[in-house]
């Protein structure tokens, strides 16, 4: 006399099982990018209107997580702008963006071992300011 097997017992939870929290790790991680971007947009959304303040920002992870990923900053002095890409900043994923502000400086108008702060203005899916146009020095312009 046998016994059922426990994988014929068993076997349809378990596979039914996985299937659910597949399922249902599918759905969080889904939830979980439109939870990033939901904060990341509002937090642009107040340094472009409002001017600030930077803090509580959210973080570079959580910012390329929900598919913001460049940041865009002006300089104080001569007013010029650039978008940064967030996946190029050597900082921890894990790095609030107000942490970069410090950092950040101006390289068009550097003068020696002095370089002007800039601030942040907002962030953006894609490259909204195209970088300078690179001339060799030997041609004419």
């Amino acid at each position: 006399m046998s016994t059922k097997s426990r994988q014929s017992i068993y076997g349809g939870a378990v596979i039914g099982s996985k299937i659910r929290a597949k399922n249902a790790r599918e759905m969080a991680t889904k939830a979980l990018r439109e939870a990033d971007r939901a904060e990341a947009e509002a937090w642009s959304i107040r340094m472009e209107g409002y001017g600030g303040p930077a803090q509580p920002s959210p973080t570079i992870g959580q910012c390329l997580n929900g598919g913001l990923g460049w940041l865009e900053v002006e300089c104080n002095r001569c007013k010029t702008r650039a978008s940064l890409p967030l996946d190029a900043i050597r900082r921890p994923k894990n790095t609030p963006l107000w942490k970069l502000e410090a950092s950040l400086k101006c390289r068009s108008c550097r003068k020696g071992r002095h370089a002007p702060p800039v601030h942040m203005i907002k962030l953006t899916e894609t490259q909204e300011i195209t970088p300078y146009a690179w001339v060799h020095p030997d041609e004419d312009r």
